[in-house]
């Protein structure tokens, strides 16, 4: 299988396997050893559009059995003209389809016993960290945005299925969950933040509650994807109280209001600045990271400049930035006034300046201090660790090259931190591993 996109297809995927697994399938690491390939493709921007397209052809060449699923699979037409040969095509959390069509290719083999076997659940992730996908689907309208067309509207899931998946989780040995959907903050609307009660258990289908339920585990709570909706300032006190990480990836994706408003964004009249100087009240130790678009239709250089200089007085802890790409479907792609590849690569190119410098900043202020962290890697050389403030992949690391014999993966010590870079840190280890 070759999973493409963001960690909500990859749950995706991992529940695909996961059932195949159950139902007697092995997983192949290459393709001559495999009787079918699965692509789980991402369709969001045309640069992962164009990636699924060259995964699904190389697929095609070097095995011939190819089955295609995931957010592009909504466009099977398209698929299938440029690709006749593929076996199967369907959409996001299909995962009967996909299944189907790997019984059509495999048969599965049929055994008594099987059933006495227990459940298996495959992860792609290292064994000490895991993504709990807590939602489908997303009511929001954004311009430049096709994912409610790809994957509907929000599907909020039971919380008591999301607590048994948690507690089997940490049952395993996983030591930090990344809670995701498309939009964490929502989580529960849907079912009208409806109390679900099993036995003597009594929890409300809200992402303040589910938090809580969370935190109470033990393990690395982890947030992402959080509108700056008021509730919250709800989850900042779970934060202070060390119940969850004190971590919040926030998209604000600009901060001028007109742009907001041409992007058609929620919340865009919030305050962020205010709300930024609360939470950090509350919890002086929180970690912020956001991403922003720069090169939106009709962005003007006054409002890129207000960008630049909100961006110097929120002070955010990790920054991301993509120039602004039209997505067939999108009602931005129609907008008038699109800005050039030259104006958005310059923006970008300034933006990253910016953001680089303030990370610099904040980092070197984190040198003398003792840090949490947990350690993703080890070999030779070292460690390679990530500390609260930190998520796998799109964060910064923690090295350590000193005193890393006794240490392994999914370790979580302490460390003194030594040194600081534009964008990582490294430390010396303080205390055995827990």
């Amino acid at each position: 299988m070759i999973s493409l996109g963001c960690p909500k297809a990859l749950v995706d995927s991992e529940r695909i396997l996961t059932r195949l697994k159950n139902e007697g399938y092995s997983i192949s690491q290459d393709y001559r050893g495999a009787d079918a390939v699965i692509v789980n493709t991402c369709g969001f921007l045309d640069t992962a559009k164009a990636e699924s397209l060259e995964t699904i052809g190389n697929a095609l060449k070097e095995n011939g059995k190819v089955i295609v699923t995931g957010c592009l699979g909504i466009k099977a037409n398209e698929i299938k003209k440029q690709f006749p040969s593929v076996l199967n095509v369907s959409g996001p959390q299909q995962y009967q389809k996909v299944v189907d069509a790997v019984h059509d290719v495999v048969p599965p083999i049929e055994n008594k016993f099987l059933n006495l076997i227990p459940q298996t659940n495959i992860k792609l992730t290292p064994n000490h960290y895991s993504y709990l996908k807590i939602s489908e689907g997303c009511n929001h309208k954004c311009k430049f945005c096709i994912i409610p067309e790809m994957r509907g509207k929000l599907q909020s899931r039971s919380p008591l299925n999301i607590l048994k998946e948690a507690e089997r989780l940490y049952e395993t040995g996983v030591k930090e969950l990344l809670v995701i959907s498309q939009d964490t903050s929502a989580y529960g609307i849907d079912k009208r933040n409806e109390l679900v009660i099993s036995g003597q258990r009594k929890i409300r289908t809200h992402i303040v509650d589910l938090a809580k339920e969370l935190g109470s585990l033990g393990m690395w709570i982890r947030l992402h994807y959080v509108y700056p909706y008021p509730n919250v300032r709800q989850l900042i006190p779970l934060m202070a109280e060390k119940l969850i990480l004190p971590y919040l990836d926030i998209p604000f994706q600009h901060s001028h209001p007109d742009v907001l408003k041409r992007m058609a964004r929620p919340a865009n009249q919030v305050k962020t600045l205010e709300e930024i100087e609360k939470w950090r009240d509350i919890c002086p130790d929180i970690t912020l990271r956001s991403s922003f678009i720069v090169g939106f239709p009709g962005e003007t250089e006054d409002e890129f400049n207000h960008l630049l200089e909100w961006l110097e007085e929120a002070q955010l802890d990790r920054i991301g930035c993509f120039k602004y790409e039209n997505v067939e479907g999108s009602r931005s792609s129609n907008l008038e006034n699109q800005c050039s590849e030259e104006v958005k690569h310059d923006r970008w190119q300034r933006f990253m300046e910016n953001a680089q410098k303030i990370s610099a900043k904040k980092l070197l202020k984190k040198v003398g201090s003792v840090e949490e962290v947990i350690i993703d890697q080890v070999d030779q050389e070292g460690a390679i660790c990530r500390t609260k403030g930190d998520a796998p992949d799109i964060d910064g690391n923690l090295f350590i090259d000193t005193k890393f014999s006794t240490l392994n993966q999914g370790d979580i010590i302490t460390v003194l931190v030594d040194a600081s870079s534009e964008y990582d840190l490294w430390g010396t280890p303080l205390n055995l591993p827990h």
